[in-house]
């Protein structure tokens, strides 16, 4: 019954998609060397949860790949460039901000939905500088994936389900969430200073300081560094591979320490791909992620691909626990209307140390992300 309802809302959401018009954010150009363009996504998606008991079936923004609007100013000054780029999510009701006992807001924004309000200076002899609302050097570290499917299959497997408690074989909600003991140590957006080097034949050095000014009464302070390597032209394969390491003090917590990596394979005749990653917290678990990918073009609306992927952690909420997830994923492009259709499933799974015995749950998400 909730396969059926899925491929329903799949293909509600596709028509919504495809009915809208096809564009992308207009670019206005000055005669100086400047531009603003203005650009945003939307990503409506059916969600079915079961928790081993109970489905809870709902319509939500997809986390993993939220709806937002945003515009970039940019303007050349010789070799060098100046850029500002705003950004906000809408505050659309997220996948991983639901559960068994919350449907959530259908819409509430608040200042901390604002993801960019960045400032940069782009230079061609000594890289670029950032300061504002901005990513840190390590956002994104965790997530190198060459498979096209993206927008609702990788390495943060919690982003469908997140905000779901597991329920114990006694039919009770825990107080164990999904988003509690599915992570991946990934790095996010704080108000922060920035630097990123010239590409160094593929490789790439960047290094930021940042706390959270979006949040009242906040001191966390987080200095991190990170690697990247990027190369398409390895032959017949393209390769991606990312490494950091983020430190963070907050008053009245213990301070901690992440380490996170990433890489992708694809051998591009046969649109093959593997991604993995790892990650570990000093004070908590650590996790290790695989992703099995293939794309091809069947149809000549664009790519189709499909993933299989699995996530094992341990010591995430408690010390001994062990998370597992496994996923299945399928993404139709649809060139002509910058559409990306899908459909996925993934499984969890949670044991710790006392005898409580948690149900196995699963979500199923169905939706399309449409980028104007």
């Amino acid at each position: 019954m909730s396969i059926k309802f899925a491929a329903s809302a799949s293909a509600i959401a596709l028509t919504a998609a495809i009915a809208s018009p096809a564009f992308a954010g207009p670019t206005y150009e000055n005669d100086t060397g400047g531009s603003f363009t203005w650009y945003g996504q939307f990503d409506p998606s059916f969600q079915s949860y079961d928790d081993g008991t109970e489905t809870y079936n709902r319509l939500v923004d997809n986390s993993g790949s939220n709806s937002r609007i945003g515009f970039r100013l940019k303007q050349a000054y010789g070799e060098n460039t100046l850029l500002f780029k705003f950004e906000t999510a809408f505050g659309l009701r997220g996948s991983d901000g639901v559960s068994q006992t919350s449907t959530g807001d259908t819409l509430s924004w608040d200042r901390t939905n604002i993801r960019h309000v960045d400032l940069q200076f782009d230079t061609a002899r000594f890289g670029r500088f950032s300061a504002g609302q901005g990513s840190m050097a390590s956002d994104g570290i965790a997530g190198s994936d060459r498979s096209g499917t993206g927008v609702v299959a990788g390495v943060a497997v919690a982003d469908p389900a997140g905000g779901y408690a597991f329920r114990t074989s006694t039919g009770t909600l825990s107080s164990i969430d999904v988003g509690d003991v599915f992570t991946d140590y990934d790095g996010g957006r704080l108000g922060r200073v920035r630097y990123d080097s010239v590409n160094l034949n593929g490789f790439t050095v960047s290094a930021s300081y940042g706390t959270d000014i979006l949040k009242t009464a906040n001191d966390r302070e987080t200095y991190d560094v990170a690697v990247r390597y990027g190369n398409s032209n390895l032959g017949d394969f393209a390769f991606d591979a990312a490494l950091g390491a983020a430190w963070t003090e907050e008053t009245g917590k213990a301070d901690k320490r992440d380490i996170v990596g990433s890489l992708a394979l694809e051998h591009k005749p046969t649109g093959v791909s593997l991604a993995v990653a790892a990650g570990e917290r000093d004070i908590a678990g650590s996790y290790g992620y695989a992703k099995l990918g293939y794309s091809t073009n069947w149809s000549s609306l664009g790519s189709t691909s499909f993933s299989v992927d699995y996530y094992d952690g341990s010591d995430m909420a408690s010390t001994g626990d062990s998370a597992t997830s496994w996923g299945i994923a399928a993404v139709q492009k649809i060139d002509n209307y910058n559409v990306e259709a899908y459909l996925a499933y993934r499984d969890y799974s949670y044991e710790d140390t006392t005898s409580t015995s948690y149900n196995d749950s699963s979500v199923i998400m169905a939706g399309a992300r449409w980028k104007f």
